[in-house]
């Protein structure tokens, strides 16, 4: 029995031994603003991922790399941006209308406007037509 006790007594004393280096857990009060701000990291880090899966997208790719804009260094400027201009970019990108900024799309919008124009005999801006009157 005196083994026993004395297995059981070093069993406890390494026990104690092992619990001596864990420490308390303390309960504290979080500030709002700490929260706000780890929400706010949260939504910016969130906006940046949307720009960069904007970014990696087949066709936003091809059109940036037929402008001559390099993938990598278009990552590594977003990953520059600030906060505030990520959000910017990020809210402009949900809002612009498709195909807003396509120059040619217009240009041949304004052909044939005029060209129907011409048909119907209201201008006379190509000489290859003939009016309808």
């Amino acid at each position: 029995m005196n083994k026993q006790k004395k297995w059981v007594a070093w069993m406890v004393a390494a026990a104690l031994s092992h619990t001596a280096g864990l420490q308390a857990a303390h309960a504290g009060m979080i500030a709002t603003e700490a929260v706000a701000g780890q929400a706010a990291q949260a939504e910016s880090s969130q906006r940046r991922a949307h720009v960069l899966a904007t970014l990696e997208r087949a066709d936003v790719a091809e059109a940036l790399t037929a402008k001559g804009v390099n993938m990598d260094d278009a990552r590594a400027r977003i990953a520059s941006l600030s906060d505030a201009e990520v959000a910017q970019l990020a809210d402009t990108l949900d809002t612009a209308p498709a195909g807003a900024s396509d120059v040619l799309g217009t240009i041949v919008f304004i052909f044939l406007i005029l060209l129907v124009t011409d048909i119907l005999g209201l201008t006379k801006v190509f000489p290859f037509t003939r009016s309808v009157r």
